[in-house]
């Protein structure tokens, strides 16, 4: 795994300890990337710190209740998994804020928050290795009902993409990228990400997707009658 200049391929690769940054809804996964507007203190803090050492953020979400509705408070407890995403570009705007690209390196899972020394959360991890390793079993997801998924959700919501494109993505990149931008909540975004393997996380997506898509015409149908 190559992310921008450094390459990850053993634990050795990757800190033990890094910064955490919650964030709710938010999907991260290997090798894609996510763009980010830094403003509060205690981030910007955060931001500056890792830029000196290994420049690795890992992105995880507050912990969320059945209904999907997060722990209110400025310390919300977190999600067990997360993702670690190296700063690949960062913009300073002039008015106090940071635009930085983060790009993902491999999930992990949190062993514990350590003590608040800083502004800025930060915890023990153990990275999933299997995220470094090239063979991520593209070959085996169902490419064609992944897209007849996809197809029919954008045209329920009147969406048009770029098939072109769409259609010269590699598996991996189909599957993580369509799972990043679906419009989905904390809980949906939380099961593709700890998806064991990129199969189950192209069925995961599909079965998301296809109860939405049930959802929306019970609603539709409702108003009618």
């Amino acid at each position: 795994m190559q992310v921008g200049n450094v390459h990850y391929r053993t634990e050795k690769d990757i800190p033990a300890n890094v910064a955490l940054f919650p964030l709710s809804g938010a999907l991260l996964l290997p090798c894609g990337q996510m763009p980010l507007n830094i403003f509060e203190p205690r981030y910007l803090a955060m931001i500056d710190d890792v830029l000196s050492s290994n420049r690795i953020v890992a992105i995880i979400q507050p912990r969320f209740d059945l209904n999907g509705n997060v722990e209110s408070g400025d310390h919300p407890a977190l999600c067990a998994v997360g993702t670690l995403g190296r700063i690949t570009s960062l913009s300073e705007t002039g008015d106090g804020r940071y635009i930085i690209s983060l790009v993902g390196i491999c999930r992990f899972r949190l062993l514990e928050e350590a003590p608040m020394k800083k502004a800025y959360r930060q915890g023990r991890i153990a990275p999933f290795l299997n995220d470094l390793s090239a063979d991520n079993g593209e070959d085996k997801v169902n490419r064609e009902a992944l897209l007849e998924s996809f197809r029919a959700y954008l045209e329920a919501n009147q969406l048009e993409a770029d098939w072109e494109s769409v259609g010269q993505a590699s598996n991996s990149t189909l599957v993580n990228t369509m799972s990043m931008m679906a419009p989905y909540g904390p809980a949906e975004k939380q099961a593709l990400l700890e998806a064991p393997d990129l199969k189950t996380r192209a069925d995961t997506l599909i079965a998301i997707t296809e109860i939405a898509l049930a959802r929306d015409n019970d609603d539709y149908d409702t108003v009618l009658q």
